[in-house]
Formats: C-alpha cells, structure tokens, sequence
C-alpha cells in the first residue's frame, strides 16, 4: 500500500479511512471513489475475470478519466509494454 499513499500524495487525491478519493474533470464534485484493497477485480462481458492492483485502478482513472474502465487500464497496460519494449530494444544495440 505504499506505492498507493505515494500516488495519493504525487497526485493530490483524497482519501479517508476506506477509499481513495479522485476529483474527475467536467463538473463540480465529480469524484471517483476507490476502496483501499490490494486489488480490484473487474469482471468482462464475457465472463472472464481480472484483478488488477490498485495503483493500476488509479494510474488508469487519473489518465483515462472518461472512459470505461477496463478500457483505460487495456490503454495503461499497452502503453507500459510500449515502454518495456522501448528499453529492451534500446539496450541491445549498445556494446561495450
């Protein structure tokens, strides 16, 4: 749960004893309550199930705050693979 106060705090996000708090653009009061767990299970259309952690639940609210939201933690995950791979291929080409 550290790295989730650490995103409370880089962040500016409420919180109280069992949630974190996101102020959402588009209107006064707009806020998206999250519980405090380890992870969150998010259930698809067609039955099959993931659980993703927290700080994931929150990375994808604060950047994709309008849409769906295993359709913002899909654009999360691929834009960290994108990364990932970035470095990888960065790291074989240099020599020695």
């Amino acid at each position: 749960m550290e790295e989730v106060e650490e995103l409370i705090r880089r962040y500016h996000l409420g919180e109280d004893p069992e949630h974190v708090i996101i102020p959402l653009p588009g209107g006064k009061g707009r806020r998206c309550f999250l519980l405090k767990r380890r992870f969150m299970r998010i259930v698809y259309p067609d039955g099959h199930f993931m659980d993703y952690p927290l700080t994931d639940i929150i990375k994808a609210t604060l950047q994709y705050p309008d849409l769906p939201l295993s359709r913002s933690l899909e654009f999360v995950h691929r834009e960290a693979e994108e990364q990932d791979k970035e470095i990888t291929d960065n790291g074989k080409g240099v020599t020695a």
